[in-house]
This record gives structure tokens, C-alpha cells and sequence, in this order.
């Protein structure tokens, strides 16, 4: 059982973190490959600013996510 705030928190500054500690490992794992292949867009391949927006939009909502699923383990427990 883990804090919501934490997850979200920790899946902001890693997408996926969060997931993975409140239990969601599968989910956890395709936010981080994600992220992953945002960042290689926004450094290698288009160098935009647009493509940095979207990494941070993708960010908020891989923490709001983690808070979810961290909310609703906790309701389980």
C-alpha cells in the first residue's frame, strides 16, 4: 500500500514509477517505454519544443495515473 501523492510524485519525474509501486507492473512498464520513446523524439529526431510539451503533458498524466491506481489499492486494503 503506498500513497497516492508519492506515486504521483515519483511517475511525474519517471513515468511508470508510480504504476509499478502501486502494483500496476504491466502498466507501469509500458508508461516508462513511452516516455522513453518520447524523449528519443524530442532529442534525436525533431529537436522541437512541441515534442518537450507533449513529454511534460505526457508526465502530468502518467502521475495523475500513478494516483489513481494508488487510490484505488488503497481502497482495496
Amino acid at each position: 500500500m503506498v500513497n497516492p501523492i508519492i506515486a504521483a510524485v515519483l511517475s511525474f519525474f519517471i513515468p511508470g514509477l508510480g504504476q509499478i509501486i502501486a502494483g500496476r507492473f504491466k502498466r507501469g512498464i509500458i508508461f516508462l517505454v513511452i516516455a522513453i520513446i518520447i524523449i528519443i523524439f524530442a532529442t534525436v529526431i525533431f529537436q522541437s519544443w512541441i515534442v518537450r510539451i507533449i513529454d511534460v503533458l505526457f508526465a502530468v498524466f502518467a502521475a495523475y495515473d500513478a494516483y489513481q491506481m494508488a487510490k484505488i489499492q488503497m481502497r482495496r486494503y
